[in-house]
């Protein structure tokens, strides 16, 4: 782990993103409510603020940081759900690495919530996929 010690406590904030490709029709079941899992979209958005405040116990070499802020978003489009995760900090290193995290979970969350209407007639899942995890944005003041 790095020695982080010597260095000025500030804002930092961190906004990662994904996508999930996922069918029309699980699509649609999510925006009904239909899903017999429950409400994807806010079981997804918890996972991903738990994944934010455990990101030290996922991520090996990460240091345990204040978190002052989460918020995950979602854009449902035509063909899968696009999230958004913003992680704001006041203290000695960046949050990146917890907004990756939380995007990822969030990502997984939904998958494992809808994988039942994704799956073929093979029990394979030929269309659902989780791509274009990233950092678009990281600030220090």
């Amino acid at each position: 782990m790095v020695d982080i010690s010597g260095k000025d406590h500030v804002n930092r904030k961190a906004v990662a993103s994904g996508f999930i490709k996922l069918r029309g029709e699980t699509l649609d079941k999510i925006r009904e409510g239909e899903v017999p899992k429950g409400n994807v979209l806010s079981v997804a958005q918890t996972a991903g603020v738990m994944a934010v405040k455990n990101t030290p116990e996922i991520v090996p070499l990460t240091h345990p940081i204040p978190i002052t802020g989460v918020e995950v978003n979602f854009d449902l489009k035509e063909d899968g759900i696009q999230v958004e995760v913003e992680v704001k900090s006041r203290g000695q290193t960046g949050v990146e690495m917890e907004a990756l995290t939380a995007v990822s979970a969030v990502l997984l969350t939904v998958w494992d919530m809808v994988k039942g209407f994704e799956k073929d007639e093979n029990g394979q899942y030929p269309l659902t996929k989780i791509s274009d995890v990233k950092v678009l944005e990281k600030v220090k003041e």
